[in-house]
């Protein structure tokens, strides 16, 4: 693979903006290439050269002295003269910068090479000051990271070292892990760098938060011992003045709150009465246990953040000097050593920082949190590589063959058995079909998802980071395709085998087991959703559950992107919930074994399909008003409205398929139209970004992932089309179907609408956080320090 193509594949997407433009870079060296291959012809001869240039040349003797090299003379007069550029340290407001001069510009083709350097000056700016300022923000991250371990520490002494009865051990626990602390901090000063004086500081107060749980391991005799031996406990006078000491572990608590960071109905409604939280700390192993697994999450978070930033500026780094070694080969300079010594002694190039804290931050994870196994720990940290499976791709392509042979076959016996001809046709229709078009909803949407993220991933979306799937997790499209296939092979087959839509002419009955079949199949399928042990992608299915209960529980539950998306598929699969309520009513009052019923009939089902219907939006209508009463953002109220407005339309062209008639024709036309016209410029607007007339791509936005624009305009005609779908129901469209048929027909172009909705919006919220260069999500810490208290750092 080129270096172009896998230094954009190692990208980190939120931040690709920040990375250095090679693919520009790169086409500036080309049209510099093109020039000086246009001059070379021009220059020579029509008959050509039959020897190189270099062979035309003046001969220069064979006896000529070679001066000998001079100590005491300066040696770079020489280098510098047959340097092509010269590149110096600036400083423009403040902030330093790098600026290279040219020395050849009077060269032929040297204004090229000129607009190259320009360029390049500006993007490794760019890269350094970014890098610089990350660095910054980690090193801030690390200074609270400080804290709630000097916290947690001593949390464990109060917890698993009470008060003995003889004497007050945590007395000694607190002089020991101060004095080890004061003494680490202290021998870490002299030898920290002078160009990262300041991380070196904060790096050293993490090692002596590190080594200051020593005493806690320790026993009496072993903790004196320690104190006795250790060169490092002899008292200086300086030691209390060290700004990097911080104060005796367990006189931390005194400063120290619990963060009620665990969001239930409980909390919830504590908030609405404005019921004060309890933040008091209370010492138990229970929450000694919750304190240590937010802390777990903290850190493997930040530690994916170090990891990131050191690929940054690896990468970044080899970018550069891939792109002069480049322009050597193209210019026969030899201007790299000198750029590529400017960046190895730039911020960026020397600062070891991340490094260090690295390595810090893996020694406090394995010695707190993996009692100093490294393997496990390490694990722990470190992202798990989903490994790509051959297995995953044969069975994908052995249900997909399943599938479309059985879809095949089905065709071919409904027409020569001639069964639409027959007399249950009707009956089976109104009985059996509304069953098993469950799974053809359930089987097409799954099958969009996949679609939706093979496109993703094409086109860099970060969709695992979006949703907030746990790293490895995340399911491949091929996966979400064998899910899909073999639940179509399965629906497929108990359609078949259920196909016989005669009664037996002696029983007059139908087989009770054939009967059963699309009633086992939901059930199966709830059983592996809930099932606890660890296959079929059980992350992901807890993941889909726990979603699903928060959709269910809105607005008791804080929203979150996974729980808002997951509610708007809902609205969606209105027809399937329908479904699910025939489930209930077909096999708990109906006669299957006659496929008899009297569901549509009856109020209590009519009551229940109004409410069925409005339940999807009526849970996305809750959550808009959870984010509204929590952001006081007056676009979640306008977004309410729009669900508010969808749940009168649906509610309205419910009641008319059972009173028809003109005038509620004409309220049910005029109300839909309105609820369609505000939901269609909401997905355009808000959710896709688009219709933005002040774009450099006109009517569109000004970040574009995909490349042909012709794609976003196809797709928001295809979102009118298809989301104005439901005008058959009130213009009463002659198709010549059953309207059972007719109502799965437009229930699955609604879940293509919606799959086409899924890239765009997710496109959406994916260049919102490249804007913003968000690439990591914020994670609750378990303590909160009083700020208002000065710190006792000088005293």
């Amino acid at each position: 693979m080129k270096f172009g193509k896998e230094f954009a594949s190692q990208m980190v997407p939120e931040c690709q903006e920040a990375y250095m433009d090679y693919d520009y870079l790169k086409t500036l060296l080309k049209e510099l290439q093109r020039f000086k291959h246009r001059t070379k012809l021009q220059a020579t001869p029509a008959g050509g050269l039959k020897r190189k240039l270099t062979l035309y040349r003046a001969f220069s003797g064979l006896t000529q002295r070679h001066h000998q090299h001079n100590p005491t003379s300066s040696s770079t007069s020489p280098d510098l003269e047959s340097q092509p550029i010269l590149v110096s340290s600036v400083d423009r407001n403040g902030t330093q910068s790098y600026e290279t001069t040219f020395l050849m510009s009077s060269d032929e083709g040297g204004e090229y090479e000129l607009v190259f350097f320009r360029r390049l000056d500006d993007e490794f700016n760019k890269v350094d000051r970014f890098y610089k300022a990350k660095v910054q923000e980690v090193m801030k991250e690390a200074d609270v990271l400080n804290k709630q371990m000097d916290a947690l520490i001593a949390f464990r002494i109060k917890v698993e070292n009470p008060p003995g009865i003889h004497f007050d051990r945590s007395v000694e626990m607190t002089r020991l892990a101060s004095d080890i602390a004061a003494s680490a901090a202290s021998l870490s000063v002299p030898t920290t760098p002078s160009g990262s004086r300041e991380a070196g500081k904060k790096a050293a107060h993490l090692e002596a938060i590190e080594e200051s749980t020593h005493g806690q391991a320790d026993d009496d005799n072993n903790g004196d011992k320690e104190i006795e031996a250790g060169p490092i406990q002899e008292p200086e006078p300086s030691k209390p003045k060290l700004k990097g000491v911080k104060p005796a572990p367990l006189e931390v608590l005194d400063r120290v709150k619990m963060n009620n960071t665990l969001d239930t109905p409980r909390s919830t409604i504590k908030g609405v009465l404005q019921v004060p939280n309890q933040t008091e700390l209370s010492f138990s192993r229970e929450n000694l246990r919750k304190v240590e697994e937010k802390l777990k999450v903290a850190f493997v978070e930040f530690y994916q953040k170090l990891r990131l930033l050191k690929s940054y500026s690896f990468l970044n780094t080899l970018a550069f000097s891939k792109i002069m070694k480049k322009y050597d080969k193209i210019t026969s300079r030899s201007a790299s050593k000198s750029y590529m010594k400017m960046v190895d002694n730039s911020y960026l190039g020397t600062s070891d920082e991340v490094t260090k804290l690295m390595e810090r931050v893996e020694a406090t994870f394995v010695k707190h949190f993996s009692n100093t196994n490294r393997t496990k720990g390490m694990n722990f940290l470190r992202p798990k590589v989903k490994r790509e499976r051959h297995r995953t791709t044969f069975l994908t392509g052995f249900f997909g063959g399943c599938m479309a042979s059985l879809l095949l076959g089905l065709i071919l016996v409904i027409r020569l058995r001639k069964i639409m001809n027959s007399e249950g046709r009707i009956q089976y229709m109104d009985t059996m079909f509304p069953l098993y078009s469950l799974f053809g909803f359930i089987v097409l949407h799954m099958v969009m998802y996949a679609i939706n993220i093979f496109y993703w991933r094409r086109y860099r979306v970060n969709y695992a980071f979006i949703f907030g799937f746990k790293p490895g997790t995340e399911l491949d499209y091929r996966q979400v395709l064998l899910l899909s296939f073999g639940l179509g092979t399965l629906a497929l087959a108990t359609i078949l085998s259920n196909l016989d839509m005669q009664m037996d002419s002696k029983t007059k009955d139908y087989k009770t087991f054939s009967e059963l079949l699309p009633l086992l199949l939901v059930l199966f399928i709830f059983i592996i959703l809930f099932f606890p042990f660890n296959i079929l992608y059980r992350s992901s299915r807890f993941f889909l559950l726990t979603c699903l209960f928060h959709c269910i529980s809105a607005p008791l539950y804080k929203v979150t992107l996974p729980d808002f998306f997951l509610a708007d598929q809902f609205t969606s699969q209105v027809q399937a919930i329908r479904s699910l309520e025939f489930y209930v009513c077909y096999y708990i009052w109906g006669d299957f074994k006659h496929r008899k019923h009297t569901c549509k009939k009856s109020e209590v089902y009519q009551t229940f399909y109004f409410i069925v219907a409005v339940l999807p939006y009526m849970a996305r209508l809750l959550q808009c008003l959870r984010r509204l009463f929590e952001e006081r953002d007056p676009i979640q109220g306008y977004n309410g409205l729009k669900y508010f407005l969808t749940i009168v339309a649906v509610c309205l062209r419910t009641a008319y398929k059972v009173n028809a008639g003109i005038g509620w024709r004409v309220i049910v036309g005029i109300v839909s139209a309105i609820a369609a016209i505000f939901c269609t410029y909401w997905d355009f607007v808000h959710d896709w970004g688009l219709l933005n007339p002040r774009s450099k791509n006109p009517w569109l936005r000004d970040k574009l992932l995909v490349p042909h624009k012709n794609i976003y305009f196809v797709a928001m005609g295809l979102n009118v089309a298809l989301r104005f779908a439901w005008l058959q129901t009130v213009l009463n469209f002659n198709f010549d179907l059953h309207r059972e048929t007719l109502a799965t027909l437009v229930a699955s172009l609604e879940i293509i609408r919606r799959g086409v909705w899924n890239f765009f919006r997710l496109e959406n919220e994916h260049l919102n956080n490249v804007g913003k260069y968000r690439a990591f999500k914020s994670v609750p810490l378990p303590f909160n320090y009083d700020e208002d208290e000065d710190d006792d750092k000088d005293e």
